[in-house]
Order: C-alpha cells, then sequence, then structure tokens
C-alpha cells in the first residue's frame, strides 16, 4: 500500500519538527524519524492498530506525546495519514477531514 498525506496532516507534521528543533538542535529530526517509524509500523501491519472509527485508526508513537490517524483505503490501495495529532490537545479535532 502507498502512503498519502492530507495537506493538514503533513503541515502538521513540518510544525511541530519546526517545535521540537527550536526546543533543542536535532530533537526535530528525532521527532521526525519516530513518526516515520510509526507509519512503517502502519504500513507493515494496518490493521494492528486502535480502531477510533469505521475505517479510522490510530498508532501513537513510542516516544513522543503523537499519534498518527489513518484510513486505511483499500479500494486506492493505500493508507491515508488524516492526521499527526499532539494527543495531549483537542482529542478530536482532526474529525471534519473525513
Amino acid at each position: 500500500m502507498k502512503i498519502k498525506f492530507l495537506q493538514p496532516a503533513e503541515q502538521e507534521l513540518g510544525e511541530a519538527v519546526e517545535y521540537y528543533e527550536a526546543q533543542e538542535q536535532g530533537l526535530g529530526f528525532e521527532l521526525f524519524e519516530e513518526i516515520w517509524a510509526t507509519i512503517e509500523r502502519i504500513e507493515r501491519y494496518p490493521q494492528a492498530w486502535q480502531p477510533i472509527g469505521p475505517r479510522t485508526r490510530r498508532c501513537q508513537t513510542h516516544r513522543f506525546p503523537y499519534g498518527v490517524i489513518y484510513q486505511i483505503r483499500e479500494e486506492e490501495d493505500e493508507i491515508l495519514i488524516v492526521a499527526v495529532a499532539h494527543l495531549h490537545r483537542k482529542p478530536s479535532y482532526w474529525q471534519n477531514r473525513i
């Protein structure tokens, strides 16, 4: 399956990386690597993570307080990244994207 990002999810990832990089040099890159490792886990086992809707799931990162919200779109043979969500903020802000 191919990975596709909604534009707001891509923007969230960029903003989070910038924020962490401003906190400490190299930390933004570490966040990016952690998010990408999470996406690779999703790609390998798309059905394994917590369902939060009919076609929507969330996989949490190990080190940072972020979750990757995604949909499995079998008809397009893709995994759609809906949000890169900070888990301590508004939990359902991304729902209008699906």
